[in-house]
């Protein structure tokens, strides 16, 4: 059973499955044509999520203030391909993280189980959690990465990452096998918020916006519909997380690897709540959504007509 049939559909739409196999790569397929997009969102929320960390409003410099004139700092920091910082990584994290969640939620619901009440919301946080911890280590350099720029321009601690691959050789050489996966304590509950509202969301926006009969049922715009409806609830959970992830993932490390300014998911949320503020948990939100919004939209729907395609594929084979 698919995502696209939580709730029923009619017409042939309703038959329309694909094997999990098939939904892991054509959900991966999907995220990291999205990410192409929108990377850049990406690069402009990891700088206002560290910018300020662990100081008092008004105690620090801000060199990057709202969304445009954030882009516009990057770009004359980094030029313009700076807005694509650590875009390998991200497809890396895309193409492993939503590979292993959409062939976990396919395999959810070929076992009836996002038939049942809530089933989606847990199929969707259990799929979410492990593609999370697999996608972790490109997580981790793809937020170290986007981090780094000049020093008149930096936020947070700078790593100086020559690539992907020499960053992974660093961590590894200096931490272990166990420093690829630090912070995956807080990239864990983020994307099982996000998968859980995200995947829910999106099901019953989709086949609530196809009841209504407003758009013919096999258009395009059903996906992005009830793409755009399910990016409000995506952003709206995941955003604390997502600044709690991109601090763990950031910070320095001592000599055993060990973080040198959280200890773990929840110090992280009290120390930000104390010495920033509880709104420093929404820091970036702007741009997280913005990001979160294309993100999930373009996603859903790259995926949506694509099982489309694989799914007329099969019938017309057999």
């Amino acid at each position: 059973m698919s995502l696209t049939q939580a709730r029923p559909a009619s017409g042939a739409e309703a038959m329309e499955t694909v094997a999990p196999a098939v939904d892991l790569v054509l959900g991966a397929s999907a995220c990291c044509l999205a990410c192409v997009f929108t990377n850049p969102l990406e690069v402009v929320k990891t700088r206002l999520q560290l910018q300020g960390e662990l100081q008092a409003r008004g105690t620090y410099p801000r060199p990057y203030r709202g969304f445009l004139a954030s882009v516009a700092a990057v770009v004359r920091a980094d030029g313009l391909c700076g807005l694509q910082k650590g875009l390998a990584a991200g497809l890396l994290y895309q193409g492993l993280m939503n590979g292993v969640r959409f062939y976990c939620y396919s395999l959810a619901g070929q076992a009836g189980l996002t038939q049942q009440p809530g089933g989606t919301v847990v199929a969707g946080a259990v799929a979410g959690a492990l593609g999370a911890f697999v996608g972790s280590p490109a997580y981790l350099v793809k937020t170290q990465l986007q981090a780094q720029t000049v020093a008149a321009m930096a936020v947070g601690h700078q790593h100086h990452h020559q690539s992907v691959l020499g960053a992974l050789e660093t961590v590894w050489r200096q931490q272990g096998l166990a420093g690829l996966w630090r912070g995956v304590g807080g990239a864990v509950p983020r994307v099982m918020v996000g998968s859980a509202a995200q995947l829910a969301t999106f099901a019953s926006a989709k086949a609530w916006v196809q009841e209504q009969q407003w758009l013919p049922e096999d258009s395009w715009l059903v996906a992005l519909a009830g793409g755009m409806i399910s990016s409000v609830a995506v952003a709206a959970v995941m955003t604390p997380f997502d600044v709690v992830s991109t601090r763990l993932y950031n910070q320095p490390v001592d000599g055993a690897g060990r973080g040198r300014l959280y200890g773990g998911l929840a110090d992280c949320l009290v120390k930000i709540w104390r010495q920033e503020g509880p709104l420093a948990l929404y820091k970036g939100l702007g741009p997280a959504y913005l990001r979160l919004g294309p993100h999930t939209i373009l996603s859903m729907l790259f995926w949506d007509e694509l099982r489309k395609l694989a799914a007329r594929g099969q019938r017309q084979g057999t």
